[in-house]
């Protein structure tokens, strides 16, 4: 069964789209812990990060690179955080997540609630800096 990230490639399921390249799409995670929290991933379906191919695991993180420098142009922030957890959906991928301090990277707490207005708001900011 296709992943919801899968779906999302696949165009079924929309998204608030950062950036795509024949192998990898980056767009906003609709249950972010920051506005500007980013998902990024391979076009194919990989359960774990360390099971994609070497040539196309380095590439990613090049990409996940660009689309970070892009979130630092358009979101205040500090830093940009990087996670890649794996446990959430069956479909290697990378979290970009603007900080101001560690709290902002924990997944356990309460992920905000932002309208899909705001979210293409912030998508749209964060494409024009890609």
């Amino acid at each position: 069964m296709a992943s919801i990230f899968t779906k999302i490639v696949q165009g079924e399921i929309p998204c608030h789209k950062i950036a795509e390249t024949d192998h990898f799409l980056a767009f906003l995670d609709v249950f972010p812990l920051a506005k500007g929290h980013v998902l990024v991933i391979p076009k194919t379906e990989t359960d774990s990060i360390f099971d994609v191919e070497n040539q196309e695991y380095a590439n990613l993180w090049v990409f996940a690179k660009e689309v970070a420098r892009a979130i630092e142009k358009s979101i205040p922030c500090k830093k940009v955080g990087i996670a890649v957890i794996g446990l959430e959906v069956p479909h290697a991928h990378i979290h970009l997540i603007p900080l101001q301090s560690v709290e902002d990277i924990n997944f356990s707490k309460p992920k905000l609630k932002l309208e899909s207005e705001e979210l293409s708001a912030i998508a749209e900011n964060i494409k024009a800096k890609f």
